[in-house]
């Protein structure tokens, strides 16, 4: 059975992570991705440590099931080579700061007017309009600039990031899923069109129950550590042994089950809890009764009980912990590769299943430069041409460090 985009080219100009991202979600889908990079030097993530046998680590996830072509587009014979890989292609996908591409005489709109069936998906740190169209864009400033910071961590602590990228990752996500958008409108109408999206609209988009609350009522949330600003019980509290766990008991049923538990059902009775509304009102007075309680016995034990009452509950893992969890396991969310030369290696899984037409992991990362011989014939250049292609490449490759 073919995988759901199969037959699907895409052309990936990106870097860092937000765009990676989003191919490595088309081709773990069956997309073609044909990743364009820099003579000698390629994504800026083959640097970022830690390294293995060479290879960066992060780089081996990212880009597993991709072919590296190796282009220099500020050459002409570059150029040439791109517009055939841009005429075999049904995707585009960029994340230069707006106007770059157009500097190279590849600008978005000249792009889908030669090839009116292509799509061009732009990501960039705050999109292609607005005044901040022209600012730099990484996932830290996402995340200030767009309210995450001011609404994570502790109440009396710093404003704090997110541990994993997030604003990155769910810009990918959004470019991958107006591509999907965008083939589905092509199916129709014949014609492709641009995407845009950017890691500034990522945390505004995700704010919802933030947001919410203050178009309704004009409240700003701040940060409240675990809890939740609109359900309680909803966090993490710390048994005995000093491990902690989370728990969501914030409908009436579950609530009056955890007050049973604690052996605290005076709780029920109190005023300042008698609702979920009530009990976020009164979070911290919360929070202050249930705490003790949690600590006459460990971890383990309180979450057997809560999960035998049916009240959601889980360790706070560390990452060692999840990958190890027979849940993540069964779920098939850690896939061994071999790459030529890291060898046996471990990367991340795919988190959507399809039943009839699953993704797969087809291939490792590609070393730089590992398929533009094969592209390029592909592209109708002859053994000749192919060989002083690559012969330009290696001469235009700067003499990068790699640690």
């Amino acid at each position: 059975m073919p995988a759901p985009l199969d037959g699907v080219r895409v052309l990936d100009l990106t870097e860092n992570l937000a765009g990676p991202f989003c191919t490595m979600i088309l081709a773990d889908m069956g997309a073609e991705v044909v990743k364009v990079e820099r003579p000698g030097v390629g994504d800026e993530s083959r640097r970022f440590p830690p390294f293995v046998h060479g290879e960066s680590a992060g780089y081996l996830t990212l880009h597993r099931g991709k072919k590296s072509v190796v282009l220099d587009l500020k050459d002409d014979r570059g150029r040439e080579a791109f517009w055939r890989l841009v005429a075999r292609s049904d995707v585009l996908v960029e994340a230069f700061r707006p106007g770059t591409l157009g500097r190279l005489g590849l600008a978005p709109a000249t792009l889908r007017q030669r090839h009116p069936r292509l799509i061009v998906c732009s990501l960039s740190g705050f999109g292609q309009t607005g005044p901040y169209r022209q600012r730099g864009g990484y996932d830290l400033i996402a995340q200030a600039m767009g309210g995450l910071m001011s609404v994570t961590g502790e109440p009396d602590g710093p404003p704090t990031k997110c541990g994993f990228p997030v604003t990155d990752m769910g810009c990918g996500m959004w470019a991958a899923l107006g591509i999907l958008l965008a083939l589905r409108a092509r199916d129709r109408t014949g014609e492709g069109q641009g995407v845009d999206t950017s890691l500034f609209e990522v945390p505004v988009a995700w704010a919802m129950w933030h947001a919410a609350r203050y178009f309704a009522t004009g409240e700003v949330v701040g940060r409240l550590g675990s809890a939740h600003p609109s359900s309680a019980p909803y966090q993490a509290f710390q048994g005995a042994d000093g491990q902690w766990f989370v728990l969501a008991a914030n409908t009436q049923r579950h609530w009056e089950a955890l007050c049973r538990l604690l052996g605290r059902t005076d709780l029920v009775a109190d005023p300042r809890f008698a609702t979920n509304a009530d009990r976020v009102a009164h979070r911290e007075a919360l929070a202050a009764e249930l705490q003790p309680a949690f600590r006459r016995r460990p971890a383990a034990p309180w979450l057997a009980a809560l999960e035998a009452e049916g009240i959601a509950a889980g360790p706070v893992n560390r990452l060692d912990q999840v990958f190890a969890d027979p849940q993540a396991v069964a779920r098939e969310m850690v896939v061994e590769l071999d790459h030529p030369t890291v060898g046996r290696h471990r990367v991340l899984g795919i988190p959507v299943k399809l039943s009839a037409t699953p993704g797969a992991i087809r291939a490792p990362a590609p070393v730089l430069g590992q398929h533009t011989q094969e592209i390029l014939r592909e592209l109708g250049y002859s053994a000749e041409e192919t060989r002083a292609f690559l012969e330009l490449t290696r001469e235009a490759s700067p003499k990068a460090a790699r640690s």
